[in-house]
């Protein structure tokens, strides 16, 4: 029972910071490395095309099912376990014309509320690291996958255990602290029934997104000492070091950023 009430404090955590306005100030509504170019090329790289439907787990604000749909023509169908997001999602999906093509639910992707073998293909951007069972979501993403199915993923990893000090430092932040290695999302998937595995390296689109986000930390610390900009809770302090511990990391090659494509056998 324990583990359960702590994995659903673990989502609800993720879900509201990624809801944040403080989360949109720093990355926009595109909440992965590697923006919406390197989500055109996940779709290329699984082949995504006009007869496909199409699920984007953890879909944020859906700008990527969006992206998706309008560039491939393709149904997409996008999953996120925070209610504000979906709302978001759905009244972009509107104002560019796609309602058609792209629909959005609130959901627990270790609970996918849909049935077996409903979709072609499965979209997942920076979400995997924030499962608290990630066996279980690998699972669920299978299960509702068609025999022949195809899965894109990109995620942060890292080549083992983070150091103390940043454990410490991104304990409120699980999308982090909650990676694993390729090898582990790679066994965990294979666990779950797929294969023919495909892994990259996009660790430039991590390296570009932060330093985008240390850029802006010192945009909003010249914003104070000028104008006084309040930013509520926000410890500034301490997410310019998150921000050059992160950067550190991946320099030194210890967090990365991964694309993944498989087929459900």
């Amino acid at each position: 029972m324990t583990d359960r009430i702590n994995d659903r404090e673990i989502k609800i955590c993720c879900a509201t910071f990624y809801q944040s306005d403080l989360v949109r100030m720093l990355l926009g509504d595109i909440l992965h490395p590697g923006g919406l170019k390197l989500t055109g090329y996940l779709g290329t790289s699984v082949g995504l095309n006009n007869t496909d439907q199409v699920l984007d787990v953890a879909c944020g604000r859906g700008a990527s099912a969006v992206y998706l749909a309008k560039l491939f023509g393709c149904r997409v169908t996008g999953l996120d376990f925070g209610p504000d997001n979906i709302a978001a999602a759905e009244a972009y999906a509107s104002a560019e014309g796609v309602s058609h093509l792209a629909a959005f639910r609130q959901g627990d992707a270790e609970r996918l509320p849909f049935e077996d073998s409903t979709f072609d293909v499965i979209i997942s951007e920076c979400s995997f690291c924030t499962f608290p069972q990630k066996t279980k979501a690998a699972q669920e993403m299978a299960r509702v996958l068609r025999i022949g199915g195809r899965l894109g993923m990109t995620d942060i990893t890292v080549s083992g255990p983070l150091p103390e000090d940043v454990q410490s430092l991104l304990s409120w932040v699980a999308c982090v602290a909650g990676a694993g290695t390729p090898e582990l999302y790679v066994s965990e998937l294979k666990g779950a029934g797929f294969a023919d595995f495909i892994v990259e390296d996009q660790r430039d689109s991590l390296l570009e997104m932060v330093n985008g986000v240390r850029l802006k930390l010192l945009g909003l610390e010249m914003a104070i000492s000028l104008v006084r900009l309040k930013l509520g809770d926000l410890d500034l302090s301490r997410a310019k070091l998150i921000g050059q511990r992160i950067l550190e990391l991946i320099e030194n090659g210890i967090i990365s950023y991964t694309l993944f494509r498989a087929r459900k056998s």
